[in-house]
């Protein structure tokens, strides 16, 4: 798909519903928000903060609101389009019949007022904590170079390690694997740091 550098642009190449993205792009340009192209497609920022923006499908059109969780919601319009987003929102339209421009610019009001007043779901950035193995955790315990080397690791690759014993399903293989990663510790390197420089 060719990339799409502006908002005329992205609108002509949905000319089954360019005549409705027109409007809620025009509904918007009424209030004091960015317009910029994000992931090729428009996207309305207030000072850098993503607040709403428009899409287009097969089927329906709309907007999205990034932090639409915070928006009341009275008239039960808007949707969660996928169970994993937390925050996001979409208010879809399937005509340009069905777009009530009033109602389309409250939302977008109360979804800067949102913005102003800092209503945000930010990402959870708190560390996972790693759950050492009883067998590697025993050979840390009776290695200090080993365990020295293990605490250098960055906790993705300490992790990676960790994942690597646990998912062996027999004793066996459980000790075979760790006598070939204690070298690769020693060294510094991830479990899987061979294959990403490919």
């Amino acid at each position: 798909m060719k990339k799409v550098t502006s908002v005329e642009e992205y609108i002509e190449t949905h000319e089954h519903f360019s005549e409705a993205l027109t409007l809620l792009r025009n509904i918007i340009l009424k209030t004091k928000l960015n317009e910029a192209i994000k992931w090729s497609a428009p996207v309305y920022d207030l000072e850098g903060k993503n607040v709403v923006g428009l899409g287009a499908f097969k089927n329906h059109f709309g907007i999205w609101f990034f932090n639409g969780v915070f928006l009341k919601d009275e008239h039960k319009l808007l949707v969660n389009a996928q169970e994993k987003t937390k925050a996001l929102r979409q208010m879809r339209f399937e005509s340009i019949n069905d777009v009530n421009k009033d109602m389309v610019l409250t939302y977008v009001k109360e979804a800067i007022d949102n913005q102003k007043a800092g209503k945000e779901i930010t990402p959870d950035r708190s560390k996972k904590k790693t759950i050492i193995p009883p067998e590697l955790k025993a050979e840390l315990d009776k290695d200090k170079a080993l365990h020295s080397s293990f605490n250098d690791l960055s906790p993705s690759k300490q992790r990676e390690y960790c994942e690597h014993i646990v998912t062996a399903k027999r004793e066996p293989t459980k000790l075979s694997r760790l006598e070939k990663i204690k070298p690769m510790i020693l060294q510094g390197v991830g479990l899987h740091d061979k294959y990403k420089n490919c």
